[in-house]
């Protein structure tokens, strides 16, 4: 339900993409979904009907920062998992290539990306170091000859045991430099297994990658990535993704909570004639619209070309907050069936654990719009 309008300021055109879109993931995705999430696995052939809808190339068709925040929004109104998968392949492996890569990078990878007929993995987190990571990073890379040698441990890669290559983010050891390379999975010394167990976005997988003596030409730097402000520009514009994420994952708990409501009797009536349930309805409608409105005005800064990182942290932060505050309103609401993923609830309440804490904490994101107000940083 889309209580400001915000809809209506799409064109025609686009209006007409974000409802198709909108009618392939509720019709073929968002029940499908369950049992590939309860399973821990990957739904290779939901992937492929996001391809043919032309969901693997948003970064390179020129939409309006609005429209693909909206479809963005839609894919995890559906799934958050598949959401991830999208969203990260996009703003992070297709906008960091097209961005940052070389004119031969972009020819080789670029079409067969768009089409998921190739993946990537953004390998930027390590064992160790998280939210320190700028400082902290220790994976290395050294020149010899015509090759790149690199070493190190990456984890919660995205895609990493099934991604063709990761872009992997690491530190020259003769200059200190930090920069990225494109290493292919096939080669020796690559080794990716799989983070089992998690509570959410559970289709994703994530995971732990060793680089061991992995040689690569040279021609797999990104000529772009010079230092670690490359990378902090593209976390800005993923960790705002996160935003409209999250307007996602309220619009399904408001989708799930009020058809409960008005299924669901007890005492002889509906649910939804009790004064509680309405007002948790109410709030959950609340922050769906704060949200959207507040993502709303971050596509017209990215339109403008004026979004600060203090802005996605801003966003991130609170739209994943009152998006978590939500789901367990709605968990609660669906009382014992509230617990299972047949329901769903269950399953967008699991899955907002992971948004709220990756691309940077809820803690970390706050302490950034905490130094843009003040002036002082509370971390290094």
């Amino acid at each position: 339900m889309d209580l400001l309008g915000i809809e209506a300021q799409l064109t025609l055109s686009e209006r007409t993409r974000l409802e198709q879109v909108r009618s392939l993931l509720q019709e073929q995705i968002r029940q499908q979904s369950i049992e590939y999430w309860n399973k821990e696995a990957f739904p290779a052939d939901l992937l492929r009907l996001l391809a043919d809808s032309g969901l693997g190339r948003m970064q390179l068709d020129g939409y309006s920062p609005l429209l693909s925040g909206l479809l963005h929004a839609e894919i995890a109104r559906a799934d958050i998992s598949l959401s991830a998968v999208v969203g990260i392949h996009n703003e992070l492996i297709v906008g960091m290539i097209d961005a940052l890569g070389t004119a031969e990078q972009r020819k080789t990878w670029l079409s067969r990306l768009g089409s998921f007929q190739a993946l990537g993995a953004f390998a930027l987190t390590e064992p160790e170091h998280g939210s320190d990571i700028a400082g902290g990073l220790t994976t290395t890379v050294r020149r010899d000859g015509d090759e790149y040698v690199v070493n190190g441990m990456k984890r919660w890669i995205g895609m990493g045991t099934i991604a063709d290559f990761a872009l992997v983010w690491a530190r020259d050891e003769r200059t200190g430099e930090i920069g990225a390379y494109l290493v292919e999975s096939h080669r020796p010394g690559y080794r990716a297994s799989k983070i089992e167990n998690k509570i959410g976005l559970r289709i994703m997988p994530n995971a732990d990658i060793e680089f061991d003596q992995v040689r690569i030409p040279v021609t797999n730097k990104l000529p772009g990535a010079t230092g670690f402000n490359a990378a902090n520009d593209l976390l800005m514009r993923s960790r705002a993704w996160v935003g409209w994420q999250a307007v996602g994952a309220l619009m399904a708990t408001s989708d799930i909570t009020r058809a409960y409501a008005q299924s669901r009797e007890q005492f002889g009536k509906p649910l939804a004639s009790f004064q509680l349930i309405q007002q948790s309805l109410a709030e959950i409608a609340g922050h769906q619209a704060a949200c959207t409105a507040m993502m709303k005005q971050i596509a017209a800064k990215q339109e403008r070309g004026d979004l600060t990182m203090a802005d996605a942290a801003l966003v991130k932060s609170t739209a994943t907050r009152l998006a978590r505050d939500s789901a367990a309103q709605g968990r609660a609401l669906l009382g014992g069936n509230g617990v299972i993923s047949d329901g769903e609830m269950a399953k967008v309440f699991c899955d907002l654990e992971i948004l709220y804490t990756y691309e940077g904490t809820y803690e970390i994101n706050s302490l950034i719009v905490g130094r843009a107000l003040t002036g002082i940083g509370a971390f290094v």
